[in-house]
């Protein structure tokens, strides 16, 4: 129901359950080879292939006040740690390594009309495993409600096809002295998913915006690095010239986008 020309409020009121399916596909490879290593990696797969939720659960991703295209809104924890545990049954959201700013939920309304609203969701959360922790880079969401019935027409949460993971493995766990050995790879298939998903491609939002200004707007949430605006390399002594500003130069050998080194 709409409460101003610009916002809406979103609720789910319906009694349906919904079944999501669960999924994490064997590692293939990394360096160094921890997965054939260490039998907590090698043997990592979903606790739940199939559970059945109710409404309940998924209101975590729903924002308190009414909102419009664009705006994000934290996302509640309860609801996700208990889907999380259908994958594994230790996952965590206080991320064991941290840089400060990068832990949390958020959620981006992306898209409604009279039918249906499209939300957007990040996750930053990793799983505890015996002797070590299994980090991806995030976990990405879609979540398309029934404004008309108040239900829930498809769930989708998982890491990103080509994404990376990081793990922190004590191999000698007798040993109080000795650090965490740390590898990484590319994740495989983790997923849940429930519902249906409509074509969106072929409807009629009254408001919108693309999916990757939403992501943006999410990755923002995030990291204070992405409010920046980095300028091409290749553009950078034109427009400083043109500014009369100095260059700031950095190097990195990793991403600032995700929890993967």
């Amino acid at each position: 129901m709409a409460t101003s020309p610009n916002k809406i409020t979103l609720n789910l009121s319906g009694n349906e359950k919904v079944t999501v399916k669960g999924f994490i596909a064997p590692i293939e490879t990394m360096k160094p080879n921890f997965h054939e290593e260490w039998d907590a990696l090698a043997n990592m797969r979903v606790s739940e292939p199939e559970k059945e939720y109710g409404q309940s659960v998924f209101h975590a991703f729903l924002p308190n006040d009414p909102v419009g295209i664009g705006d994000c809104w934290k996302v509640k924890e309860a609801g996700v740690m208990e889907l999380l545990q259908q994958l594994n049954s230790n996952p965590n959201l206080d991320m064991h390594i941290n840089i400060g700013d990068s832990d949390g939920l958020w959620a981006c309304l992306r898209a409604y009309n009279n039918q249906l609203a499209h939300i957007l969701f990040r996750i930053h959360a990793e799983f505890q495993l015996e002797d070590g922790w299994f980090t991806p880079s995030h976990f990405a969401g879609d979540l398309i409600i029934d404004r008309t019935k108040g239900g829930v027409v498809y769930f989708q949460q998982h890491v990103p096809e080509g994404k990376r993971f990081d793990v922190n493995w004590k191999k000698d766990k007798d040993d109080p002295n000795y650090f965490y050995s740390t590898a990484s790879g590319v994740c495989p298939k983790i997923e849940l998913n429930g519902g249906k998903r409509p074509a969106l491609r072929g409807t009629e939002f009254a408001v919108s915006i693309t999916q990757k200004e939403a992501e943006k707007k999410l990755i923002k949430q995030f990291y204070k690095s992405q409010q920046i605006n980095w300028v091409p390399f290749e553009d950078t002594l034109k427009l400083a010239q043109a500014q009369q500003k100095p260059i700031h130069a950095l190097s990195i050998d990793g991403p600032l986008d995700d929890e993967a080194c």
